[in-house]
C-alpha cells in the first residue's frame, strides 16, 4: 500500500503565520528572487523544500548570511518581505517564543 507523502501546506497556511523554518526559507527565496513572491510552495514535498534551502543558503554565502552585508536593493526587499511576514504572523496570533522552541 502506498503511503501518503507529507506535503507542505504553503506559507499562508503554515503554523504561526509562516514563522517556521520553511516559511523563513521561502521568504528568503523571495528576497533573492529564487522564487517569485507569488509562489507559496503549497503542495511541495519536504525534499523540494530542502533543495530550496540549499539554493537560499548559497545565495546568502557572498553576504556572510548577514542582512547588514546585503546591498541596498536586497536589504530593502528583505526588510519589506520579512516585515510583512511578521505583521501577518502577529495578526494571526503568533508571539515570539524566547525559549527557542518555535
Amino acid at each position: 500500500m502506498a503511503q501518503k507523502r507529507n506535503l507542505y501546506p504553503g506559507i499562508h497556511n503554515d503554523r504561526y503565520g509562516g514563522m517556521t523554518d520553511a516559511g523563513l526559507i521561502i521568504r528568503d527565496a523571495w528576497v533573492f528572487e529564487i522564487l517569485p513572491e507569488t509562489e507559496t510552495c503549497e503542495g511541495w514535498d519536504y525534499g523540494r523544500l530542502e533543495n530550496l534551502y540549499g539554493q537560499v543558503s548559497e545565495a546568502w554565502e557572498p553576504y556572510g548570511h548577514l542582512v547588514s552585508n546585503l546591498p541596498p536593493e536586497l536589504r530593502e526587499r528583505h526588510e519589506r518581505i520579512h516585515s510583512e511576514g511578521l505583521r501577518k504572523a502577529r495578526e494571526a496570533g503568533w508571539k515570539p517564543d524566547h525559549s527557542g522552541e518555535d
